[in-house]
């Protein structure tokens, strides 16, 4: 009876030893990656969604463009307005609601950037097609790809990515969807420029970026 009790008793601790891993395994099973549906920014007919897992996004933040970007109307509220900006919503209404965003500069709201951490995986904003992957270079370097998409709901605009390395899956021509389409994943620009996204997170402000611009015009021959 002795020998039968150490026996069970020492299967028994096993047991639950390894039913403890498991419950330790699950919390720190990974989160999910793809963004739930959430329009952040509108260009006309363009519906900008989220691009980044929310509780993967550090902040988000808008800024001015070149190159002929136009400017988007965020949705949501702004984290950093001005004195006369409150007390006109405070007095009128507006101004409130999600997600919060941040104005990285005194100019326009024509670039719109979505903070995660490097490699984090980044998705299409819009439904459309692919209609260009270059490289993106700053500062003499490639960092990642620069990525350009028809939207279906305007064709005669272009939605482009930056600051992000491109899934390899992503060629021209690839039919892509919003929230559900991986484009790439978040790099590191963070040593060869300093980002001003990083005065609202708690680290170098690395994220991708939104720009809408015209489409060219096509050259009948």
């Amino acid at each position: 009876m002795l020998v039968i009790a150490l026996l069970l008793t020492a299967f028994g601790g096993g047991a639950a030893q390894s039913i403890q891993r498991i419950s330790v395994a699950d919390v720190g099973a990974p989160t999910q990656t793809q963004p739930y549906p959430q329009i952040v920014a509108v260009r006309g007919p363009v519906r900008l969604q989220m691009p980044i897992s929310q509780g993967r996004a550090t902040a988000i933040g808008y800024h001015s463009a070149a190159d002929g970007a136009v400017t988007l109307s965020p949705i949501g509220q702004q984290g950093n307005e001005g004195v006369v900006q409150r007390v006109f919503h405070a007095v009128f209404g507006g101004g409130g609601g999600h997600p919060l965003w941040y104005q990285l500069d005194g100019g326009s709201t024509s670039a719109l950037d979505v903070g995660a951490s490097p490699g984090t995986d980044a998705f299409s904003p819009v439904d459309g097609t692919v209609v260009g992957v270059s490289p993106f270079v700053v500062a003499g370097h490639r960092f990642g790809s620069r990525i350009d998409i028809q939207p279906q709901s305007a064709p005669s605009l272009v939605v482009t990515l930056t600051q992000l390395r491109s899934d390899p899956a992503i060629t021209v021509g690839s039919n892509v969807v919003s929230g559900r389409t991986k484009l790439g994943a978040v790099v590191n620009l963070a040593p060869y420029e300093r980002q001003a996204l990083a005065h609202f997170t708690n680290d170098a402000g690395n994220h991708v970026s939104i720009e809408v611009r015209p489409a060219a015009a096509l050259v009948l021959s």
